[in-house]
């Protein structure tokens, strides 16, 4: 009698813990290493005026200033070069695991503040579709770790530093709330405007994304809402590398990430509420970095199918990293 009871509350006890919530969201990562996990092809081209120095193979560079030399009022009158570079400059965490940061090796940071859980449809066993991801940014400016151009005005110094976090901001898992923040959302949740992405999509991935289409993340679906809930879950990186994309023109949004590219950035950052896409590149850094310029150098929007193969691992690698490479102008003394 005994052991007749003992073997189903023992199968109970399996499920309850094969389907719980917290088992399948496990927290994995690892540091970034500069050495390895860097593509730094993706530095390429420089510029100097219109004139570019280098190149990665299949990336292409934004519009450069027409004159090599340039002149800045403020704070101090100046004349100099004008220098275009691609600088690694970002780090963002896509984790389904609150307070999970897979860039800074997989730790968990959990302050005891209540957050909602991500999600895939397949996880949540209710039939839902889509997915709910967490993402967090961080200020990582290689560059001038490194001393490559540190004493030349061009590039921002500092630390690593989590500079946001989605677990404390209400509106992030809530499309409602965060109308509030982009109220122009309402004017492309139609049929002609959700069309036009697939134009996006494939100048993305042909070389830079169309930033008139701004309403659009390419391949990866549409930038509304400006939260990390993703209706059209394809795949785990297509997924997280869409609520890593919103989450940065999110920030642009609140005024917390500033235009770096263009003429009108030569002599400092300029604001930019509505993000220029191919202002940035993406490199994914967790669970498998991509080292390569074919793999790594992606625009904004650029299909995932050209690099996604093997880097979603079950358990082991469902939380993403990606590397942010941010296109830089400015007026070099």
């Amino acid at each position: 009698m005994i052991r007749r009871l003992f073997v189903p509350a023992a199968a109970l006890a399996a499920a309850l813990l094969l389907s719980s919530p917290a088992s399948a969201q496990s927290c994995t990562g690892r540091f970034v290493n500069p050495v390895t996990d860097v593509c730094w092809e993706c530095l390429f081209p420089v510029s100097i005026g219109p004139v570019t120095v280098g190149s990665a193979p299949g990336v292409r560079d934004t519009p450069n200033p027409g004159s090599p030399i340039c002149f800045c009022g403020s704070p101090i009158p100046r004349i100099g070069l004008s220098l275009g570079v691609w600088e690694p400059a970002r780090l963002v965490d896509a984790t389904r695991a609150p307070w999970c940061y897979p860039n800074l090796g997989g730790l968990t940071i959990d302050p005891g503040l209540p957050a909602g859980r991500g999600r895939t449809g397949s996880a949540g066993g209710d039939g839902a579709k889509g997915s709910v991801w967490h993402a967090h940014y961080y200020m990582y400016p290689l560059l001038s770790w490194i001393g490559v151009l540190l004493d030349l005005g061009c590039l921002e110094g500092g630390g690593l530093d989590i500079a946001w976090t989605s677990e404390l901001d209400p509106a992030w898992l809530d499309d409602e709330l965060s109308f509030l923040l982009n109220p122009e959302a309402a004017l492309f949740a139609n049929l002609p405007a959700q069309a036009a992405c697939a134009a996006d999509c494939a100048a993305a991935s042909a070389g830079l994304p169309m930033d008139p289409l701004f309403w659009c993340a390419g391949c990866q679906g549409s930038m509304y809402p400006l939260t990390g809930n993703v209706a059209a879950h394809v795949g785990g990186v297509q997924a997280s590398l869409l609520a890593s994309q919103r989450l940065l023109y999110r920030l642009h949004r609140a005024g917390l990430a500033w235009g770096t590219s263009g003429s009108a950035a030569l002599c400092g950052r300029v604001p930019m509420p509505v993000m220029k896409k191919s202002q940035y590149r993406w490199q994914m850094t967790e669970p498998v970095p991509a080292t390569s310029p074919m793999t790594g150098c992606n625009p904004t929007g650029r299909s995932s199918v050209f690099w996604e193969s093997l880097r979603e691992l079950p358990v082991a690698g469902e939380s993403f990293g990606y590397l942010v490479w941010r296109k830089r102008n400015c007026c070099l003394l």
